[in-house]
């Protein structure tokens, strides 16, 4: 297993649509294990595979505490199917924005149907922060982000922050 680096805003890869998932294979599942690895490394419970770079239709979560067991779970293809008219509420950081967090509001309860990493199609009803971190991930998918949920005035605050230390770094 490899740890791959991470994709910072703003980098515009992270707008990016990522594409379906054809084919479950070894080599699939090699990047899933590189990214679990890092995803732990980071750390983080969730990781989109545009984060590192690679824009296809697979994430990994894993929503376990600190001290429990781990409990990785891989996601290919992953799809919103139903999502709750009840809200809810958690402070979100992603890292591919690192050491911002907010408030951000979803649906409370979400179904979600994907392939695993046997390729095998399932389907989860997940509420809590497994919901919220499903959906955050998936909108990585799509090319959105977290900050996208906020206000226009505290996204541009933080796009512009991003992007002047981008410009600052050495290349």
């Amino acid at each position: 297993m490899t740890i791959k680096p991470l994709i910072i805003l703003p980098d515009p890869l992270l707008r990016q649509i990522s594409k379906p998932i054809e084919r479950v294979d070894r080599d699939l599942q090699r990047l899933a294990d590189d990214m679990l690895e890092t995803m732990y490394d980071a750390p983080g419970i969730g990781l989109a595979a545009i984060q590192i770079g690679v824009p296809r239709r697979m994430l990994v979560i894993d929503v376990a505490r600190e001290g429990e067991e781990k409990q990785p779970q891989v996601f290919i293809n992953p799809e919103i199917v139903t999502s709750s008219d009840e809200r809810s509420v958690y402070e979100e950081g992603c890292l591919s924005i690192p050491d911002y967090y907010a408030e951000v509001e979803r649906p409370a309860i979400v179904s979600v149907k994907f392939l695993d990493r046997n390729g095998q199609e399932q389907t989860v009803e997940a509420d809590g922060l497994l919901a919220t971190c499903l959906q955050h991930e998936i909108d990585h998918l799509n090319g959105v982000l977290f900050i996208d949920h906020i206000s226009r005035l505290k996204r541009e605050m933080v796009i512009k922050k991003f992007t002047k230390a981008a410009k600052s770094k050495p290349l």
